[in-house]
């Protein structure tokens, strides 16, 4: 059983933005070690503190090259632009093709106090700016163009009062249940989400 249940879509840590790490000490490695066994366990690729209800600036990832930490991170430069299905953890079972930027350079801690400086591609791009958009308080939801964010809410809405996903009417770029959602873990059998 994961050590942690994963903050869902109305939660209000998940657009609260989190508070910078102020010590690097055993509690947050123990955290750092718990939000990896939940991430696993979802499955997905990368999971941000707020989505386990920690206001703290870490996220943990692993797209299949060994699990990394990055506390505090910030990106500094961006580049291109790369259209990927892409989904959440924090907004199961939905999915939509986001453009992010193709390469970026993030900077921060990791657990052992050391300095980071990581340029970025692709997937593993998008890991770092989708983890960091949850430690500044902002949910995929927010990078949908209007019609797309609209029948999200209203989808969302409707799971809320116990409606079934036909009674809510996908629309263009909303994906069921039985869909290839976006980034999921190294070790899951479909595409999946963050």
């Amino acid at each position: 059983m994961a050590p942690y249940d994963i903050r869902v879509f109305g939660d209000p840590v998940l657009v609260t933005p989190a508070r910078d790490v102020t010590e690097i000490d055993g509690d947050l490695v123990r955290l750092a070690d718990d939000m990896l066994e939940t991430m696993y366990e979802a499955p997905g690729v990368g999971l941000a503190a707020p989505q386990i209800g920690v206001q703290k600036r870490i996220f943990v990832y692993d797209i299949g090259q060994g699990p990394g930490v990055v506390v505090n991170p910030r990106i500094t430069e961006r580049d291109g632009g790369w259209e990927y299905e892409e989904g959440c953890l924090s907004v199961p079972g939905m999915s939509w093709p986001i453009t992010r930027s193709a390469r970026v350079h993030l900077s921060g801690w990791d657990l052992d106090g050391n300095e980071l400086s990581v340029d970025a591609d692709e997937l593993l791009a998008r890991v770092f700016q989708h983890e960091t958009d949850h430690l500044d308080g902002v949910l995929l939801l927010e990078r949908l163009d209007k019609g797309q964010r609209r029948q999200a809410l209203r989808t969302l809405r409707n799971r809320a009062i116990g409606l079934s996903l036909e009674d809510s009417r996908p629309g263009p770029g909303l994906r069921g249940p039985n869909a290839t959602p976006g980034l999921r873990g190294p070790n899951a059998t479909t595409a999946g989400r963050d």
